[in-house]
């Protein structure tokens, strides 16, 4: 993941998506800056090419992705006999950032990301602190015992406890673990963005 040094708001806003916690979309649901309002208004029909790239512009902004990183995702599901669109979100979805933050140990991705990143993490018994670290199915994720005696952990295992899990991921709240139990398929798919329209720009 990487750092995006714009303000999350905006970008929210922008790309008509939360990003964080906030609930700017919802409150002011146009872009910012002084025109945005009008914009909302009258919005101009988007080309087929204005909509993919919007939606890859998403993806990337959720992920915490730069083009480079995203684009490696893409080629690397493109590879795979099958649906490119769900390989590519299913690599996404692995990452082991984005799975701190599926079983709830963090409340956003940038924050899983710092968790990860300060050697909170650690997959089948060793220190991981790669975000990008892609898990596999019995893949076993905790939060290392020393990094337990901080206050974050009772805060990660409080915000775990409220946390509802997808369905190819186990967590046990209390002792702020997790196994990966199979790959993220079907509704645990599902994304505010269309990847088939991801697919598509970078087809062209």
């Amino acid at each position: 993941m990487a750092n995006i040094r714009k303000p999350i708001v905006k970008l929210s806003r922008r790309l008509g998506i939360s990003l964080g916690k906030d609930k700017w979309v919802s409150r002011r649901p146009y872009p910012p800056g002084v025109h945005g309002p009008a914009q909302s208004k009258r919005r101009p029909r988007q080309s087929g090419y204005a909509l993919q790239l919007q939606e890859k512009q998403r993806a990337k902004a959720i992920y915490g992705l730069r083009e480079r990183q995203f684009r490696t995702y893409f080629d690397r599901a493109k590879l795979r006999k099958g649906n490119t669109a769900t390989f590519l979100v299913e690599l996404l979805e692995r990452r082991l950032d984005n799975v701190i933050y599926r079983l709830g140990f963090a409340a956003t991705r940038r924050q899983a990301r710092q968790i990860v990143s300060h050697r909170f993490v650690e997959v089948n018994g060793k220190a991981v602190n790669i975000p990008s670290y892609q898990v596999r199915p019995g893949d076993q994720i905790g939060v290392r015992e020393i990094k337990k005696k901080k206050t974050l952990a009772a805060q990660m295992s409080a915000q775990a406890a409220k946390h509802e899990l997808p369905k190819w991921l186990a967590g046990d709240a209390a002792a702020l673990t997790g196994k990966v139990t199979s790959v993220p398929e079907g509704e645990d798919l599902r994304q505010v963005f269309d990847p088939t329209l991801i697919v598509e720009f970078y087809s062209r």
